[in-house]
């Protein structure tokens, strides 16, 4: 909407200046109000028509609902809109000279709340210079759900089954909230993401070309999840409370108090889950001569292993800030986040192996039940200065953020075939504290009517201290003995200095914003452990501290084809680094034949992208599409490959590792639908296909892929008869494979119910996830010594009804958003 008004604006403008009526130039100010409330009406539109009701010039108020518009001197008829409010007129008005009209006060328009509730309720996406904005509105699916869920009914995001979050199928991805890392993103981890309600988003930004402001950390590009933060006067909020099986519960409240000089908000959830999922692998080996060589196509052994998951999550979180007004036009803002989790996790491991001739030579069963506690808390300070009305801002911030983790594992096991034998236990206990420190500023300098300069700087200090200490039974019932060879302390810190500028503008209807970033980062890591000095594993050997500086390009460009249609062009180049357990070479212990283990000497990873999009809108259609195209060197890649070793039953151990190869390219297409065709019906789907190409080897052995894959997701909302509304959403990502695996397609469908009640206060909704219970992922790995098959479910199916009450907010009034620090700020070339 705001692109249309300042369209309007510059139109109007232009005839000015090709009729010449008139020499002398005025400035008109005021304000637009809400009649009753008395609040400010932001992006109200003014328009300024001469004797002939033809329009002359015109303009929008600001987030205090005042303006200020430069007149050509004469008479005209004042008109103020905006939507779902009735118009008001103050008809000849002689302004011959400066002028502050009287305050116009604009009333609620009964007759057109059914079309703003139907703005309401649909997915909006607005592009800019370097980002698509995804207005989620009323998803229905969503009611009770996590942010994680809402992430994936996202154009170009989807979720792993087991909660990985990709871009355009790259799951190297920085997730930010209100523009900041955040330790309700669980630093960089997705985990935290399940355990926040989704009716917390007011927002998302999908910004697959990234400007100098932001981060260059993640290849894939940046999801910017920005939280609700309510701008109407008073005290208003929301209740949500949900209930299902397999167990499921939550409550969630949202409550916002503003008044002239500050403005308090929480959000406060408390969540109990029991979620069961379910794995399978089967690992077959082949068959090796006297002299240990492979015999090809032989089996020598298979081992079948099943898991089912039992998770019993609880957790509580809350986000309590204030912003206090210090003056007209500076703010501070202080907020803080808390998330506690107690979970309890229990896996049951059942092992059969056989034979090459399928012939079973022994079963175990493996339980491992798991304890954690987390501690998540966040503080931070923001300081806004709006110099003036027309950009110019400077924005500080300091933020705080602890991450406490303790996991206590007991893992037992016995054997039931041939004979049955209890077998020793063991117990993982891991205490891993992240803490985070960033300080960042941004300065905003508008130059004339359509350029803009930025420049800012951020520190980022990350320090992650993970305690592993496993202890052993070396009889049944014995004691237990830590085993000093893995028992360790490992830390890492990863240090980011970051400065950058960028500048754009605007010129007719091309628009650019340019801008170059500068980052040296610090990644350091230190490991204790009481038998260092005495193995022979140089993987433990890990002590390092490297640095690597880099510069970071940003071109980002517009071209407004037509009021409604535009195509965009950028280039950006990123960096990944490592995460800390990526790089931790201890291996897991929840699979004694499976294992995963970082590797110490991976190095960051870089990546050149051009990104070609084009936008088109209709009335009841809009279409969003891009081509683009990523190569990244050093890029991370998980394979898998055989140990040498074996468990005390004599299976050999598997690893999976990740290992940076040479190369990966990758282009790929994709398009999105909005399409609205009656006022009972609105669809919406995305389509992505996407090809890379891989090369690298490792231990001698080539990894190098060329593969293509696609998804697609599909979306009908219908509204019945009793205001009952309907949707239904579809997924499906199609096969894919790497050097060494390939992946199934997978298909998920979403059902959900919604009615409102009480006045339109209240909202009753019924919600099915994974209808047909088949988001499975499975899997097929084949190297020259194995061959492992894999299924995995990460939730099952899941039945939700939820109840949301309002107060003091009215559902139809849904206003254009308006852009804040929270999101770094914006260029839009005018």
């Amino acid at each position: 909407m705001k692109q249309i008004f300042i369209a309007l604006l510059f139109v109007a403008t232009t005839q000015i200046f090709a009729q010449g009526q008139q020499s002398q130039t005025i400035t008109v100010k005021g304000a637009v109000i809400e009649e009753g409330v008395n609040t400010p009406l932001e992006y109200a539109t003014i328009s300024f028509l001469d004797t002939n009701n033809n329009i002359v010039t015109g303009g929008i108020t600001d987030v205090n609902g005042k303006y200020s518009i430069e007149v050509p001197a004469g008479t005209y008829n004042v008109q103020f809109d905006f939507i779902s409010f009735k118009s008001k007129t103050l008809s000849n008005q002689n302004l011959t000279r400066d002028t502050t009209l009287p305050d116009v006060m604009l009333a609620l328009d009964a007759g057109a709340l059914d079309e703003v509730v139907v703005r309401a309720e649909t997915t909006e996406v607005q592009v800019r210079l370097d980002k698509k904005i995804y207005n989620i509105g009323k998803d229905l699916t969503t009611s009770g759900a996590t942010v994680s869920d809402a992430l994936n009914n996202v154009p170009s995001v989807t979720v792993d089954v087991d909660g990985a979050i990709a871009l355009r199928g790259n799951q190297n991805v920085r997730i930010l909230i209100n523009g900041k890392p955040s330790a309700i993103a669980g630093f960089g981890s997705t985990d935290a993401l399940r355990q926040l309600p989704a009716e917390s988003i007011d927002r998302v930004e999908v910004i697959t070309s990234p400007s100098a402001r932001y981060d260059a950390e993640g290849t894939a590009g940046i999801l910017n999840i920005i939280l609700k933060k309510e701008k109407t006067l008073g005290l208003n909020g929301s209740i949500v409370v949900n209930a299902g099986v397999p167990i499921t519960s939550g409550v969630t409240g949202n409550i916002n108090l503003r008044t002239d000089k500050f403005n308090i908000f929480n959000t406060t959830g408390i969540r109990y889950n029991d979620s069961p999922g379910n794995a399978f692998f089967e690992n077959t080996f082949f068959a090796r001569d006297d002299e240990g060589n492979i015999i090809p196509n032989q089996v020598g052994l298979i081992s079948r292993e099943s898991r089912d998951y039992q998770r019993l999550n609880r957790g509580f979180n809350t986000n309590l800030g204030i912003e206090y007004y210090l003056s007209e036009n500076s703010s501070i803002t202080a907020s803080g986040f808390l998330r506690l989790g107690d979970d309890e996790d229990t896996t049951v491991n059942l092992t059969n192996d056989f034979d090459g001739n399928n012939n079973r030579i022994e079963s175990r069963n493996r339980t491992e039940v798991e304890t954690e506690e987390d501690t998540n808390y966040q503080l931070s300070v923001n300081y806004t200065n709006n110099f003036d009305d027309s950009g110019h801002v400077l924005s500080a911030d300091f933020q705080f953020d602890v991450s406490d983790e303790i996991q206590n594992n007991l893992i037992t096991e016995n054997n039931t075939f041939p004979t049955q034998d209890v077998l020793p236990s063991e117990i993982v206990r891991t205490l891993e504290d992240q803490t985070e420190y960033l300080l960042q500023a941004d300065y905003v300098r508008p130059i004339g009517e359509n350029a803009q300069f930025e420049a800012g700087f951020r520190i980022n200090l990350e320090e992650t201290i993970t305690d592993f200490e496993l202890q052993e039974q070396f009889i049944v019932n014995g004691s237990f003995v830590r085993n000093d060879s893995l028992s360790n302390v490992f830390t890492y810190n990863e240090d980011v200095y970051a400065a950058y500028t960028q500048y754009g503008n605007k010129f007719g209807d091309f628009s650019f914003l340019l801008g170059l970033r500068a980052e040296n980062t610090r990644l350091q890591g230190n490991v204790k452990a009481e038998n260092l000095d005495n193995t022979t594993d140089e993987a433990l050997v890990i002590n390092f501290d490297n640095n690597f500086f880099g510069l970071f390009p940003t071109v980002n460009l517009i071209y407004e084809i037509a009021e409604r249609e535009n195509i965009t062009l950028g280039y950006n180049r990123r960096i990944n680094r490592p995460r800390g357990f990526f790089i931790n070479p201890f291996p897991s212990r929840s699979s004694e034949a499976n294992v995963f283990q970082g590797n110490p000497n991976l190095n960051p990873a870089f990546s050149n992208a051009f990104d070609l999009g084009y936008l088109k809108r209709w009335d009841k259609l809009t279409l969003t599409s891009s081509i683009y195209f990523q190569r990244e060197t050093d890029s991370f890649e998980r394979i898998q490959e055989d140990t040498g070793e074996v468990t005390s039953n004599g299976i050999p151990i598997i690893r999976t590792i990740p290992i940076n190869l040479s190369s990966n390219e990758r282009y790929g297409f994709e398009a999105g639908v909005l399409y609205n065709p009656l006022k009972w019906l609105r669809l919406n789907g995305s389509f992505n296909y996407f090809n890379f190409k891989s090369e690298g080897s490792f231990n001698g052995i080539d990894y190098g892929t060329t593969n293509d894959s696609w998804f697609a997701r599909g979306s009908a909302k219908v509204t019945l008869p009793a205001k009952i509304d309907w949707q239904t959403n579809a997924f499906y990502r199609g096969p894919s494979n790497n050097a060494q695996t390939e992946t199934e397609g997978l298909l998920s469908v979403n059902l959900a119910f919604s009615k409102d009640i009480m006045d339109d206060n209240g909202t009753i909704g019924l919600n099915v996830s994974d209808l047909f219970n088949s988001r499975k992922r499975m899997s097929l790995t084949e190297t020259e010594t194995f061959r492992s098959e894999s299924e995995f479910q990460w939730r099952e199916r899941q039945i939700q009804v939820s109840f949301t009450y309002r107060f003091n907010q009215k559902k139809q009034r849904q206003r254009p958003q308006r852009d804040t620090g929270d999101d770094e700020g914006d260029f839009e070339g005018s």
